[in-house]
């Protein structure tokens, strides 16, 4: 039997909570059956720190991709914040079960030993998604920063890539120009600079995002990164006045990174926008293909 939804037989991914039943049902409608059913794509959360509301998030996330049958989902949540070291002694998740790793957490280093072990995973070929506020994650581990390229660091952490207005790529060297950091959340448009990426594949050149928080000034080591999808950082808005990505990917090893700085809360997660880049790079992640389908609320945008 086959299943398709929404946004076609495929992924949905992150988050969040309280009110997101109710724009879960419009945006995530059930599967209806169809012909054979793929395999279900085996889901880890990791959670249990975060500057953000992991809480919430987390079994809004779960119940999100357990509803369209494609997925199975567990959680590890690590010990709170400077917990006991016998806390984290029981903190040993098996990464090798699972198609992909979804970063819900920025907080206490892992032990050593999961460190090795998520490295080896990835190495062997696993899927990561970072969602969010996952980028601001381990500063200091290195293996870890070229799995995400760039994320959330000061100025002298690390190179920033971004988009000029003639869409070419720029490279800061560490220690010039800002660090990370955002200005007050608002709508802003996503514009699309790899049409023929799976994940891109399909969607309008230019879509409008919903109010959210427009990261800049994001820094790494570059390794690998292929930018999909920035937004204009517009200086009258707190930007830096330049396109700043949003969604790329990294490779590591045999494995895949997908990277969206997109859905600080439930409205900008779910949103359409947001939504559909997240399942799509869920899947890829896990699978290295993605069904192409557009949701409607973008099928109408323009150049």
């Amino acid at each position: 039997m086959r299943f398709r939804f929404g946004f076609g037989r495929r992924l949905i991914v992150l988050i969040p909570a309280l009110a997101a039943g109710a724009v879960l049902v419009a945006a995530w409608p059930a599967f209806a059956a169809d012909d054979a059913a793929p395999a279900k794509i085996a889901v880890l959360i990791v959670d249990g720190q975060n500057n953000h509301k992991w809480q919430e998030t987390t079994p809004a996330i779960k119940e999100m991709l357990e509803k369209t049958g494609r997925f199975t989902v567990d959680v590890a949540t690590t010990p709170p914040k400077k917990a006991a070291k016998e806390a984290w002694d029981k903190f040993r998740p098996d990464f090798a079960k699972y198609g992909v790793v979804l970063m819900n957490y920025n907080g206490d280093n892992w032990p050593e030993e999961v460190r090795k072990s998520f490295e080896k995973y990835m190495a062997d070929g696993g899927g990561l998604v970072f969602y969010h506020a996952g980028v601001f994650a381990f500063p200091d581990w290195k293996e870890f920063n070229d799995m995400m390229g760039m994320g959330w660091r000061k100025p002298n952490q690390g190179m920033r890539l971004t988009i000029d207005a003639d869409g070419k790529e720029v490279r800061t060297p560490s220690g010039g120009g800002p660090g990370s950091g955002h200005g007050p959340a608002h709508p802003f448009a996503i514009d699309v600079r790899d049409p023929k990426h799976p994940v891109m594949e399909g969607l309008p050149a230019k879509f409008m995002h919903v109010k959210d928080e427009l990261y800049h000034g994001m820094r790494g080591p570059l390794t690998g990164m292929h930018i999909l999808a920035t937004a204009l950082s517009d200086k009258t808005t707190g930007g830096t006045g330049t396109n700043e990505p949003m969604v790329w990917t990294v490779p590591f090893g045999k494995g895949r990174v997908f990277v969206s700085l997109l859905g600080h809360d439930v409205a900008a997660t779910t949103a359409p926008s947001s939504a559909v880049l997240l399942s799509r790079g869920l899947e890829w992640a896990a699978t290295g293909k993605v069904t192409p389908s557009v949701p409607k609320e973008l099928a109408g945008e323009t150049k």
